[in-house]
């Protein structure tokens, strides 16, 4: 959801590209991936991508959903493990260290199954939290990309 509102603000879609098996959006000067692997291979198409274009690891930023945090939380790091998320888990892996920069989004906790939360739909009642929560995201992307991701941790980063 991030992604699609960074490429909205930019009046860019992203489309299909095989070398990847992902699709791509160039946004501010970067390059939005959306693999299309299962989320736990994520780590294939940015390690391949970032090899091939030689992009240093520390100008990667990941942006995944968190059910640690509340819905709405936006927490960056620049490094740290992946706290149990398979898609972090494949591009800390694929890029061969855990100092890959990343905006993690809450998406609170599961009432039921981990699969049904990540890949259900929100209900009504969270629909104004997420909206405000993709557009805070997406202007933490934006900022880090224009400021370094030690100032956009300093704007961003909200206590619990």
């Amino acid at each position: 959801m991030v992604g699609d509102e960074l490429s909205r603000r930019s009046v860019t879609t992203f489309t299909f590209d095989p070398k990847w098996n992902a699709e791509t959006a160039r946004v501010g000067g970067r390059t939005l991936m959306k693999p299309q692997t299962f989320m736990n291979l994520s780590g294939e198409a940015v390690g391949e991508f970032s090899r091939y274009y030689k992009i240093p690891v520390c100008e990667i930023m990941v942006i995944l959903d968190d059910t640690s945090l509340p819905l709405g939380m936006l927490r960056l790091r620049k490094s740290g493990s992946s706290g149990g998320h398979n898609g972090l888990d494949s591009i800390l892996v694929h890029s061969g260290t855990e100092a890959v920069p990343r905006l993690r989004v809450g998406i609170g906790k599961p009432e039921s199954t981990l699969h049904n939360h990540v890949l259900g739909g929100f209900r009504q009642d969270e629909l104004p939290a997420l909206a405000d929560s993709v557009n805070r995201a997406s202007d933490a992307f934006e900022y880090a990309n224009a400021h370094g991701i030690e100032a956009a941790m300093n704007q961003f980063n909200q206590k619990n």
